[in-house]
């Protein structure tokens, strides 16, 4: 089947010492022969040149020459979208890239759709649909370990569990099938005992797959952490040292934070996206009050709060409103019991009025002494947060994270459907009962991979691609 030929700038535009206009498609090689002269400016027959191959020349509009370039030769199927791939390295100048640009336009390319490479690449054939999902993930990483991550789904770490478990399930599919079909032949005598037992098995690895999207999301996306405190408590000064600059607006003046402040802080490896939040406590200003409200729904929606403590004030009615909201027991609604908690005794370098020992006791927390001012005790928070996120080790294993929330529906259903079929055995129900739920379950985790996903879903995906990719 003949498809058009679509190219793309796929460097980032800024000033830079290379931009890279990528071609593919049929008419690939036509069109960049269109436009390429060699050193000697002498018009060539791209298809001519070996496969994986750099030519030096010029991209000419006519007569006119636009640029020196280096003009890399992929053909199909060993390239990235597995069609005629052309790949021009021009200079890096936003003004030099566009012109490129628009001159393989002109001579008969039409402008790629964002994802429409790894699209193509995704439709004949070269990599399924989870490969094509990793790809996004790579290019956003936004540390070593979600990109580590997104590497070892990129070669295709999760197509091989999803496939050997749509494998494992299709046998069964295909035995219960034939019996059915043909039972003087095939016996069914004693199966029952004996697929239970291999669902079982299969669920117990669908299952871990699924607990594995909760640390998958903040390897990948980043801890929601939210600070909270009261007023001048010192939560500003905590947000400023993480960051490592002054971003936060610092002053001696309670009530300074009037509104959530957003930041992306790497820690050590690990990502947090760290909100400072208005002081919490009772006040008459309407933008306060505003302030104060965004921050309770900021906590609320975080994976992580961090309460900050000021150590040289004794605790008062803002400090216990937040300590009834955080308790590790608290039955209230608007309480965070499903939120991880630490609290920061902070101001350590004055005077203490509030022990520690009393604020683990209170909020049921674990409690760390640090000085924003002084920078200190930030370590011990930093291994908190690991204890608490990665069981205190921040390390990338051998296992399988699942960081799409596609997959993990995708995984629930098939789960649904896997318990399903144990549930039938268990009441005795006939075989082909086990077959339909089996064949759920079969389909569930073909919607990971794309072979049983529909055209819409395709291009909802690749939609939020990067332009060039």
């Amino acid at each position: 089947m003949r498809t058009d030929t679509i190219a793309a700038i796929a460097t980032g535009m800024s000033n830079s010492g290379i931009g890279i206009v990528r071609i593919s498609g049929d008419e690939a090689f036509e069109i960049a022969g269109r436009v390429f002269r060699t050193a000697s400016g002498k018009m060539v027959n791209i298809s001519n040149f070996s496969s994986h191959t750099i030519h030096y020349g010029q991209i000419c509009d006519g007569d006119e020459t636009i640029d020196e370039v280096l003009l890399m030769i992929m053909k199909g199927p060993k390239s990235y979208t597995a069609e005629d791939t052309v790949e021009i390295n021009c200079h890096g100048g936003i003004l030099m890239v566009r012109r490129v640009m628009e001159t393989v336009l002109k001579y008969g390319a039409r402008t790629a759709q964002p994802g429409e490479f790894t699209k193509r690449a995704f439709l004949n054939g070269r990599i399924d649909l989870s490969q094509a999902e990793a790809v996004a993930d790579v290019i956003s990483a936004r540390n070593q370990y979600a990109l580590k991550n997104s590497m070892e789904q990129l070669e295709g770490e999760v197509s091989r569990r999803v496939k050997e478990l749509r494998s494992r399930i299709l046998y069964e599919i295909a035995r219960i099938e034939s019996a059915l079909d043909d039972p003087e032949h095939m016996s069914l005598d004693g199966y029952s005992e004996e697929l239970l037992a291999k669902v079982e098995d299969m669920g117990g690895q669908v299952e871990k797959l699924i607990r594995s999207a909760d640390d998958g999301r903040v390897m990948s996306e980043g801890i929601k952490t939210v600070i909270l405190g009261k007023p001048n408590a010192g939560k500003s000064s905590l947000m400023n040292v993480l960051l490592g600059q002054e971003r936060a607006i610092v002053t001696d003046v309670a009530g300074t934070t009037r509104d959530t402040l957003e930041e992306h802080i790497d820690l050590q490896g690990i990502s947090l996206n760290v909100v400072d939040t208005a002081g919490i406590r009772d006040t008459e200003d309407v933008v306060e009050r505003i302030g104060v409200e965004r921050a309770v729904k900021a906590a609320r929606d975080g994976d992580l709060i961090i309460y900050v403590v000021d150590g040289s004030r004794p605790l008062d009615e803002n400090d216990e409103e937040i300590i009834r909201m955080i308790h590790k027991n608290a039955s209230d609604v608007d309480c965070f019991v499903d939120q991880k908690v630490i609290v920061l005794l902070n101001k350590t370098d004055l005077q203490i009025c509030v022990e520690k020992e009393e604020l683990e006791r209170r909020t049921g927390r674990p409690v760390i002494p640090v000085s924003a001012k002084e920078q200190q005790g930030i370590e011990d928070l930093e291994a908190e947060i690991r204890r608490m996120f990665f069981g205190g080790e921040l390390k990338f294993n051998e296992e399988v994270y699942i960081t799409n929330i596609r997959h993990k529906e995708a995984l629930q259903a098939a789960l649904e459907s896997l318990r399903m079929v144990e549930s039938s055995i268990r009441q005795g129900l006939p075989e082909d009962f086990y077959s339909i739920d089996l064949t759920d379950a079969y389909e569930s985790l073909g919607l990971i991979v794309g072979e049983s996903v529909g055209d819409d879903v395709v291009n909802e995906i690749f939609s939020r691609f990067c332009m060039g990719k």
